[in-house]
C-alpha cells in the first residue's frame, strides 16, 4: 500500500523574510542614526589634533563636563531609587486617584522641555511658591547647580518607572510568599527574591535617564542661571559655539559628549548582560 507524501507548506510570515527586514532595518538606522553621527565625526576631522584638544579641554568646557555628567549621574541615581518606589506603589497597591498618578508619570514625556524649565523656575525661584519659603534659610534651588539637578530629575523619572513597572507586574508573587513562609524578613525577601528580577530593568531605566539627562537643554537653561564655570551645561557650550559659527569646535565638544555617553551605555549594557547570566545560572 503506497502512501502519498503530502508536501509541507511553510507557514506564511506576517512580515517579509529575514534578509529583507534586516535590509530595511540597516537602511533606517543608517539614515536616522549612523549618517548624522558620521557627519558629526567627519566635521571634527577638519580640526588639527592641537585644535581639537584646545576646543574640548578649555577650562570652561571642562567645567561644563563636570556639571553635565555629575548632575546627570546624581539625577539618574535619585530617579532609580524613587522611580522604583513609584513603580512599586503603582503595581502593588490600589488607591483612589491611582490612574491620575499613573498618567502624571508620563507628563515629562509630553510636556515641552521649555515649559518644564519655566514651570520649575517659577516654582523654585526666590519669589516662587517653594523658593520663597526656603529663601529665609539661605537655600537656593534655582539659578545654580541645584536647579540643574532638579530639572534633570524631573525629565528622567518616567524612564525608570516605565521600565520597572511591567517587570514588577510580571513578577511571581508565589516566590515572595514562599520566602515569607520560610522565615525571610521583608528586607531579605526584597533583596534576594525581588531585586534580582527587577535589576536588569532598573539598570535599563537608569541608563536611559542618564543618557537623556546628558543631552537635556530646554528645561535646564531656564533654571540653571547659565553662569560660566559654575552652572553652564555642555549642550549650552555647543549652542554657543554654533552661534559664533564655530561649527568645528561645536562638533568636537559634541563628539566628546557622544563618546563618553556611548562608553557609559556600553558598560551598563554589559552589567545588564552579566546580571541576566547570573540570574539564569542561579535559577
Amino acid at each position: 500500500m503506497s502512501t502519498l507524501s503530502i508536501p509541507r507548506r511553510t507557514p506564511k510570515r506576517v512580515l517579509p523574510g529575514f534578509k529583507l527586514t534586516l535590509g530595511y532595518t540597516l537602511l533606517y538606522l543608517s539614515v536616522i542614526v549612523l549618517i548624522p553621527l558620521s557627519a558629526l565625526i567627519f566635521k571634527t576631522f577638519t580640526l588639527t589634533w592641537d585644535q581639537f584638544v584646545l576646543a574640548v579641554s578649555s577650562p570652561r568646557v571642562m567645567a561644563s563636563y563636570r556639571l553635565t555628567f555629575g548632575a546627570s549621574l546624581i539625577a539618574a541615581t535619585v530617579n532609580a531609587v524613587f522611580g522604583l518606589l513609584v513603580a512599586w506603589v503603582l503595581v502593588r497597591y490600589q488607591f483612589p486617584g491611582k490612574k491620575i498618578i499613573d498618567a502624571l508619570v508620563d507628563l515629562p514625556f509630553a510636556l515641552p522641555t521649555a515649559v518644564a524649565g519655566i514651570s520649575l523656575t517659577a516654582l523654585l525661584a526666590s519669589n516662587g511658591w517653594v523658593g520663597s519659603l526656603l529663601e529665609p534659610y539661605g537655600v537656593q534651588l534655582a539659578f545654580n547647580r541645584n536647579g540643574v539637578v532638579i530639572a534633570l530629575i524631573f525629565i528622567g523619572l518616567p524612564f525608570v518607572v516605565r521600565t520597572v513597572q511591567p517587570v514588577l507586574e510580571d513578577a511571581e508573587k508565589e516566590l515572595e510568599e514562599a520566602a515569607t513562609c520560610l522565615g525571610a524578613t521583608r528586607l531579605q525577601t526584597f533583596w534576594h527574591v525581588i531585586f534580582p528580577t527587577i535589576a536588569p530593568a532598573l539598570l535599563t531605566g537608569f541608563a536611559m535617564a542618564f543618557a537623556r539627562a546628558i543631552g537635556e537643554y530646554g528645561s535646564v537653561i531656564f533654571i540653571a542661571g547659565n553662569m560660566p564655570m559654575i552652572s553652564e551645561i555642555t549642550p549650552l557650550i555647543i549652542i554657543g559655539k554654533l552661534e559664533q559659527y564655530d561649527y568645528a569646535g561645536a562638533t568636537a565638544v559634541a563628539v566628546v559628549l557622544l563618546v563618553i555617553s556611548f562608553a557609559l551605555l556600553l558598560v551598563i549594557n554589559a552589567l545588564q548582560a552579566w546580571q541576566r547570566r547570573r540570574n539564569g545560572a542561579s535559577s
